[in-house]
């Protein structure tokens, strides 16, 4: 059975898509921002993006039953690779025991110029 889970985002609706999707005992996470309310968290702060993309993140995952420890992979999206090392920093903060398999690349632009992160999830519960 899917569950598709959302934010409330007007994007959702718009784009065609879902915060998370739960089938069976996988959730994966949409591609996910510091954005809280419509406005961007951590402006010009590559480690409070992820922090604040990490805590929506782990919201969807207990929407749909899961926790932070299901998860088995990230991937990390940056638009300026020389400061990697803050955003890992902050990817350990939450993963440093957990582990998951993880890919940090930069890429040209993400949908609004404020944004220096996004971040996906994959969880499979129970795993």
């Amino acid at each position: 059975m899917r569950q598709n889970i959302s934010s409330g985002s007007p994007w959702e609706a718009q784009i065609g898509y879902s915060r998370a999707v739960k089938i069976g005992n996988t959730v994966q996470v949409s591609g996910t921002t510091a954005t809280v309310n419509g406005e961007v968290v951590g402006e010009g702060d590559p480690a409070e993006q992820t922090r604040a993309a990490l805590g929506i993140i782990r919201t969807a995952l207990e929407t749909a039953g899961a926790q932070l420890s299901d998860v088995v992979r990230t991937r990390i999206y940056v638009t300026d690779i020389s400061r990697w090392e803050e955003v890992a920093r902050a990817h350990g903060e939450v993963f440093r025991d957990i582990r998951p398999a993880t890919t940090l690349v930069q890429v040209a632009a993400l949908i609004d110029p404020l944004h220096l992160v996004e971040i996906e999830a994959e969880a499979v519960i129970g795993g």
